[in-house]
């Protein structure tokens, strides 16, 4: 039996049927705009994707500015961050017990995921953490299910260890899961993500990408945002938001979707890059002009949604100055207001 429920007490936690927001879900839709961090292994490629084949020494950047990173969400009047722990290539930004393929084997052994944890207490920002269920490193041939149970069991104490790390400085608000779409949904433990989660952080909000199917197939996919109707199928059950990368929602989008015959209220969370790429590139010089993202922050956050916003870090450890610059003109031409410092 895998680690998620058998841990755990032997009622489930799940979400509450409702047409309303949580009080946990109200939180989120309050935050309503945040900053995602891209950055990792990919960074030292100039690629968006890589397969695990690269060696962790090729990870090396030159310092981990992460109070910069945080300072310059809460001066952008961003409420929380959601920090890329591990992409599809499986590299892990901290240093986990159960691979070598992290930052202890790599050219800068600072634990990222800790480091922004503290950074995120000092300048009062919320700690969000993006994991990718698929792993290329650890889990490369997704058609083999003789090898799913081991690796669920490897992905469950994997986020009970970032919890246990995180939540040593700053509670965890946000699991934003991504990759499920590389195997049927029934083979990933959702139910016991869940559990690992919500047993050590019972607020934090988790999606995971492609949230919907549709009424014909709980697993279809892509069902994008503009097609869904209220009352369409969860398709990983039990989750809190819906999430669609890169797109934005429905003009009238719908909240309430189901699982079970029972309806469960669900904002979607819209994520849209600052310029061209998710991880940092040396060509990736075409940013979006301010009125373009002050419309786009006014479309994905009304109607109880969110926005967060993609700055990847560079090479050097620091966000662009670029980045930096675009922020401030944006919170001034929205008006918004930094977090107290």
């Amino acid at each position: 039996m895998m680690l998620g429920i058998s841990a755990h007490a032997q009622k489930l936690i799940l979400p509450v049927p409702s047409d309303l927001p949580g009080k946990a879900q109200q939180k989120q839709i309050a935050r309503k705009y945040g900053m995602f961090i891209h950055f990792g292994i990919n960074t030292f490629h100039n690629e968006e994707w890589t397969d695990g084949s690269k060696p962790a020494s090729s990870y090396a950047p030159v310092a981990i500015d992460a109070e910069q990173w945080i300072r310059t969400a809460r001066d952008a009047g961003m409420k929380y961050v959601i920090l890329i722990t591990k992409h599809h290539d499986g590299f892990c930004l901290w240093d986990s017990k159960y691979t070598d393929y992290d930052v202890a084997a790599s050219g800068n052994k600072t634990d990222v995921v800790e480091a922004v944890a503290k950074a995120c207490k000092k300048y009062k920002i919320g700690l969000g953490l993006y994991y990718s269920l698929w792993d290329r490193k650890m889990n490369r041939d997704v058609d083999d299910r003789s090898k799913d149970a081991g690796y669920n069991e490897y992905m469950l104490r994997q986020l009970a260890e970032l919890v246990d790390i995180a939540r040593k400085h700053t509670p965890v608000v946000e699991f934003w899961f991504d990759g499920g779409w590389v195997k049927q949904n029934y083979r990933w433990p959702v139910m016991d993500i869940y559990q690992t989660i919500k047993s050590k952080e019972p607020e934090c909000q988790i999606g995971i990408n492609w949230s919907i199917g549709s009424p014909e197939n709980a697993d279809a996919h892509p069902v994008l945002p503009g097609d869904q109707r209220a009352g369409y199928p969860i398709r990983y059950f039990p989750s809190d938001f819906r999430l669609g990368d890169p797109y934005l929602p429905a003009d009238d989008d719908p909240k309430l979707f189901t699982h079970d015959g029972k309806d469960y209220y669900m904002p979607w969370e819209s994520t849209v890059c600052i310029s061209d790429r998710w991880f940092y590139h040396t060509t990736d010089t075409n940013f979006k002009s301010v009125d373009e993202l002050a419309k786009l922050y006014r479309q994905c956050t009304r109607n109880d949604n969110i926005l967060i916003l993609n700055c990847p870090p560079g090479r050097d450890g620091k966000l662009r100055q670029e980045d930096i610059t675009i922020l401030n003109r944006l919170r001034e031409k929205l008006n918004l207001s930094s977090v107290s410092k």
